[in-house]
C-alpha cells in the first residue's frame, strides 16, 4: 500500500512538473519574434540595366514583370514595394523596414527615372476609415416598401 501511495505521488509530481515545463516553453514561444516579408523590390544590379529615356514602361514590365501598385494616371509609375513586419506574441506587428523603388514614365511611356525610397525617407500615413451615413438605418423593412408606395406614378406603366 506504501509503494502505491508512493507511486501515484511520483506521477502527480512528473505531471506538475512537465506541465511547468510546457508553460515554460509557451511562454517562450510567445516572446519569440515572428518577422514577415512582403513584397518584392529589384535589387541595385537590375535596377542599373533599366536606362532612362532608353527604356520603355513594356521592356520594364519584361524585365521585372507588372507590379501590384501602379501610379493613378496612364502615365504613372511602376511602384515595387517590399518591407519587413516584426510581431511579438500577441502585440500589434510593427513595420521595421521598408523599401520602394519609383519608376516614373513620361506621356510617351519611356522611362525618366529610378528611384529608391527606405522607411527612413517616408512617413507614415494613417489610414482613415470615413463611413458615410444612411438615411435608411432607422427604418424597418416594411416602413420603407410603403415610404414607396407613394413615388409610383401610374401614367410610366400605361404608357407602353
Amino acid at each position: 500500500m506504501f509503494a502505491f501511495g508512493k507511486t501515484v505521488g511520483t506521477a502527480w509530481v512528473n505531471t506538475v512538473r512537465m506541465t511547468g515545463f510546457a508553460c515554460a516553453a509557451l511562454a517562450l514561444v510567445a516572446c519569440t519574434a515572428m518577422d514577415r516579408k512582403h513584397g518584392w523590390v529589384p535589387d541595385e544590379d537590375e535596377l542599373g540595366d533599366v536606362v532612362p529615356g532608353v527604356d520603355t514602361r513594356d521592356s520594364v514590365t519584361e524585365s521585372f514583370g507588372e507590379p501590384s501598385t501602379t501610379g493613378v494616371t496612364r502615365a504613372g509609375g511602376y511602384y515595387y514595394i517590399s518591407s519587413l513586419q516584426r510581431q511579438y506574441g500577441t502585440r500589434a506587428p510593427k513595420v521595421i523596414w521598408r523599401e520602394l523603388v519609383a519608376i516614373t514614365f513620361d506621356s510617351n511611356n519611356v522611362v525618366t527615372g529610378v528611384e529608391r525610397y527606405g522607411l527612413e525617407d517616408g512617413r507614415m500615413i494613417p489610414l482613415e476609415r470615413r463611413v458615410t451615413s444612411s438615411s435608411l438605418q432607422d427604418k424597418t423593412f416594411i416602413r420603407q416598401l410603403l415610404g414607396n408606395l407613394g413615388n409610383l406614378n401610374p401614367s410610366t406603366f400605361l404608357q407602353q
